[in-house]
C-alpha cells in the first residue's frame, strides 16, 4: 500500500473567538495554552477542566485565554480542530482501493496513534450532547473529513473503477463511520480491519 499521507494540507478552520484591541497574538502563548488543554482534557475530562487551569498550566494569565476564546467549548473546538488537521488529507495515488484504504487509516491512526484519541473521548458526549461543541466540530473537522472521503469516491468514479451512479454521500458514510462506532462502543482498530471496511465499500460500488 502507498503511503496514506498527503502532500495536499486540509485546513480545518479554527472557531476562536476573534483578539481585542489590536494586540499582537503571542504563538507561543497560543501553544502553550492548547497543550496545557490538551494535558487537563486527557487528565481530568472537560466537565472537571477549567479555564484558570488551563491558564496557569500554560503560565499565562485567564486574560490571555479569554482574548483568544470566549469559553472552554470554544479552546476545545480549536484543540480539536488543530489536532484533526494532519489526519484529513488522502492523496491521489491513482489507485482507488489505496486512496480509500487512506480514507479509513488516516481517522484510525489519529485515534489510537496520538493524543487525538483520549481527546476525542474526553469529549464525545459533550459533542453529542451540547451545541456550542458540537455545531462547530460537525461544521469544520466532520464537514473536512467528509469532503475529502467523498473527493476520493469521486475520483473512483472518474477512473471507471466505481460505479457512475454510485451514492457518494452513503459510500462516504460507510468509509467514515465504522472507525467512529468502534471509537464509541468498542472493537479492534487495526490494518485487517480497515481493509474489511475497504473492500466490502468496493464490493458494493465496484463498477
Amino acid at each position: 500500500m502507498g503511503n496514506p499521507d498527503s502532500s495536499t494540507t486540509v485546513t480545518v478552520p479554527p472557531r476562536s473567538a476573534p483578539t481585542r484591541g489590536g494586540r499582537p497574538r503571542s504563538e507561543r502563548a497560543h501553544q502553550a495554552i492548547l497543550t496545557a488543554a490538551r494535558e487537563l482534557l486527557i487528565e481530568k475530562g472537560f466537565a472537571e477542566m477549567r479555564l484558570e487551569h488551563v491558564a496557569a498550566r500554560a503560565g499565562v494569565g485567564k486574560a490571555t485565554i479569554y482574548r483568544r476564546w470566549a469559553s472552554k467549548e470554544a479552546l476545545a473546538q480549536d484543540l480539536l480542530a488543530e489536532m484533526a488537521a494532519p489526519h484529513i488529507a488522502v492523496a491521489e495515488t491513482g489507485n482507488t482501493r489505496e486512496e480509500m484504504l487512506a480514507a479509513v487509516l488516516n481517522p484510525m491512526r489519529a485515534i489510537t496513534e496520538t493524543d487525538f484519541g483520549p481527546v476525542i473521548r474526553a469529549l464525545l458526549s459533550k459533542i453529542a450532547s451540547d451545541p456550542s461543541l458540537g455545531d462547530p466540530f460537525r461544521a469544520t473537522v466532520v464537514a473536512a473529513r467528509r469532503a475529502e472521503v467523498t473527493r476520493v469516491i469521486q475520483r473512483g468514479i472518474a477512473r471507471g473503477d466505481l460505479r457512475a451512479d454510485a451514492d457518494t454521500e452513503l459510500a462516504t458514510d460507510l468509509l467514515v463511520g465504522p472507525v467512529y462506532f468502534r471509537l464509541m462502543f468498542g472493537g479492534v482498530l487495526d490494518f485487517a480491519f480497515a481493509e474489511r471496511v475497504v473492500d466490502s465499500v468496493l464490493r458494493g460500488y465496484a463498477a
